[in-house]
């Protein structure tokens, strides 16, 4: 085994801590698993909090399949004042008076109601996006100004929890569930637009994250103590339907054989059927019944780890490779 393998490989939910970024959490399980491959689905600013995948050892390969799925955040949306980065951390550039109305809960839903669906959000000026080369963040801290292009977003829920007027700063609390590639600070700065006042996103935790909710996620300091017994089932996570075969079949998934489409039955679990347990068992499977549509994806599974992940030809009723895994992705622990 190469210096910095640990011969794990898994799936495990972290819950991020304010004031540390995406990358502190991965150098941080750097340290607990003694494995430099570590990577993590879906980057969370420095400021918020919640739900972050860490992917270890060859594990990693997962994060093309994990990051394009909806997530779900609780945000403060704190009015009256606007910031250069559209969250608590830039420098105030404009302020303005509350109005009566911001107050009111009927008022609050009417506003929240009007972002609902698919639109276009232009992004923040401090974000990480590329244009021509330099990120958006590095050309604002300059003095230079990047038009950002608007991007395809879809805001699937808006729900107000409570309108907070904590020590003179009135804050919306709402519930926000969101397509890949949305910014929550813009959704702030935007609301603000909306009611012709100021605001800024002043504080962000994310619940969900596609299938992983903050319920199954652990901190950093009980990770220390658990290890890979936090591992969760990457599968579950996944939502694609389940193959299995039997561990003699091994060699051929290593070498990319491709499978018949009508010598693989595939499972699922039942939609709603809950929990990001860490038990590897697979009870509470049933048969897909639908035709495979042509492109989709599959678990491979055996000898209880994910071994690989095959894409379906339709044209020739056969699965192909599109990710394979020698030595599997752990299922996680019966505890």
């Amino acid at each position: 085994m190469k210096r910095g393998q640990s011969g794990l490989s898994c799936v495990v939910g972290v819950n991020k801590p304010c004031g540390m970024s995406s990358h502190d959490v991965v150098n941080a399980c750097r340290r607990i698993f003694s494995e430099k491959r570590i990577g993590h689905a879906g980057t969370l600013d420095p400021l918020a909090s919640g739900v972050l995948p860490v992917l270890v050892g060859p594990a990693t390969r997962l994060d093309r399949y994990l990051t394009g799925h909806d997530k779900t955040y609780i945000a403060r949306v704190a009015f009256g004042s606007a910031t250069a980065t559209d969250d608590a951390e830039g420098a105030v550039i404009k302020q303005g008076p509350l109005i009566p109305e911001l107050y009111e809960e009927s008022f609050a839903c009417d506003i929240l109601k009007g972002f609902l669906g698919p639109q276009k959000q232009i992004p923040p000026a401090y974000s990480a996006i590329k244009v021509n080369g330099v990120r958006a963040y590095a050309a604002s801290r300059k003095g230079n100004v990047i038009d950002l292009a608007p991007r395809d977003i879809d805001i699937l829920a808006a729900e107000l929890i409570d309108i907070e007027d904590i020590q003179g700063e009135l804050a919306w609390c709402i519930q926000l569930t969101v397509s890949k590639g949305t910014y929550i600070r813009a959704i702030a700065r935007d609301i603000g637009r909306a009611v012709g006042v100021p605001a800024h996103l002043a504080g962000l935790a994310r619940t969900r994250c596609g299938m992983l909710d903050l319920v199954d996620c652990v901190s950093l300091e009980a990770l220390t103590e658990v290890r890979e017994t936090a591992a969760l089932d990457p599968i579950k996570l996944l939502g694609f339907p389940i193959g299995f075969v039997a561990p003699a079949c091994h060699s051929l998934l290593d070498n990319g054989n491709m499978i018949d489409g009508d010598s693989l039955t595939l499972f699922d679990y039942p939609s709603g059927a809950g929990g990001m347990d860490p038990c590897a068992c697979t009870s509470g499977l049933r048969p897909v019944t639908s035709p495979s549509e042509d492109g989709g994806l599959a678990c491979i599974v055996s000898d209880a780890s994910l071994r690989a992940i095959y894409r379906y030809e339709s044209a020739y009723d056969r699965w192909k490779p599109d990710c394979i895994f020698s030595t599997g992705v752990s299922r996680g622990h019966i505890l």
